[in-house]
């Protein structure tokens, strides 16, 4: 009998391509991941990672007396710690359906997983961050339900004065301007993730520069829509949005019933949060095919395709982000 290659010697790249395939989907809606604190926990390492900030010393005004030694000072520490949380969710499908359907149900079943598994882990991520101490309404008012305003310059130009304030670091560098005839550098700035019904107001702020009129050849973020002095903005429909949590009001802004709607936009500096996978398990594919339940499956009638994640965000300093609230525009 001549000799037969079989998949016992070529294993098919089934489950690479599935990997492959849902990554590619989850990643693009991981806008709340991009910008913190990369920091994987290792395997077998256990379910916490501790973060640890050194705090700054006060500056040292105080002439030195001759031959005679200072108090000194002392460090001070702050540590922070982050569990694992688990994520993840699986479609059963039948035999019938893999035999009539005209379509590779599995490859569009890990398409459909794929965008489910990025919204939840940026949702789960934009909640953590959302959370953050830091908040400021819309023209100086005091609370969400007493909002009933949209954003406007001195909104923006106040978060920044804060931000600056705290020593906080910016995410991006500066783009200087090309030779070009008429072109104007963007300064380095802070990251904001906008909602699109806000990203409406936003452009028409005085001194907003749309990517389109950045210097050639200069990198733009994935999803960024332009810049206001220190700020880049990023634009997103995962940014938060609390349905009807404003003021009283159905005309003017966007509304839940009686309530304006509030957006949360996120104005974030260098390190103020982390980003904690664990490693070789921050997203996977689990593949089952017809059988592979063996007497659980007597007439092999289910496959099923799933996904699991397991990963953790923490703020890290609350000084360097921001949130600010408020309603938009119709």
């Amino acid at each position: 009998m001549p000799t037969t290659t079989t998949t016992t010697q070529v294993a098919p790249g089934t489950q690479a391509f599935y990997d492959r395939n849902l990554l590619e989907r989850a990643k693009p809606a991981e806008v709340h991941g991009r910008h913190g604190q990369k920091r994987p926990i290792s395997k077998k390492s256990g379910n916490q990672i501790k973060f640890r900030r050194y705090s700054a010393l006060a500056a040292a005004t105080t002439p030195l007396v001759e031959g005679v030694t200072p108090t000194g000072s002392s460090l001070a520490v702050t540590d922070i710690t982050a569990t694992l949380a688990q994520y993840g969710d699986f479609v059963l499908l039948s035999d019938v359906v893999d035999m009539v359907n005209q379509d590779s149900v599995i490859t569009e079943a890990t398409d459909v997983l794929g965008d489910q598994a990025g919204l939840t882990i940026d949702q789960v991520r934009r909640d953590v961050l959302v959370a953050g101490s830091n908040v400021a309404y819309a023209a100086g008012l005091a609370s969400r339900i007493t909002t009933n305003t949209k954003l406007v310059a001195a909104d923006f130009d106040k978060a920044i004065r804060f931000l600056k304030n705290q020593n906080a670091k910016m995410v991006t560098s500066g783009i200087p301007a090309s030779t070009g005839v008429g072109t104007s550098g963007i300064r380095k700035g802070y990251v904001a993730i906008v909602h699109p019904d806000v990203e409406y107001d936003v452009e028409s702020l005085v001194g907003f520069k749309p990517v389109s009129d950045y210097p050639s050849g200069v990198s733009v973020m994935e999803d960024e829509i332009g810049a206001y002095k220190n700020i880049r903005f990023v634009s997103s429909t995962n940014a938060k949005v609390f349905a009807g949590a404003g003021a009283a009001g159905t005309t003017v802004f966007k509304n839940n019933g009686a309530n304006f709607d509030i957006y949360a936009t996120l104005i974030i500096a260098e390190n103020a949060y982390g980003i904690c996978p664990l490693t070789g398990e921050a997203m996977r594919t689990i593949v089952k095919p017809m059988g592979s339940a063996g007497s659980a499956d007597p007439l092999e009638q289910r496959a099923s395709v799933g996904w699991k994640a397991m990963t953790t965000t923490k703020i890290l300093n609350e000084a360097w982000m921001i949130r600010l609230e408020s309603a938009a525009s119709l």
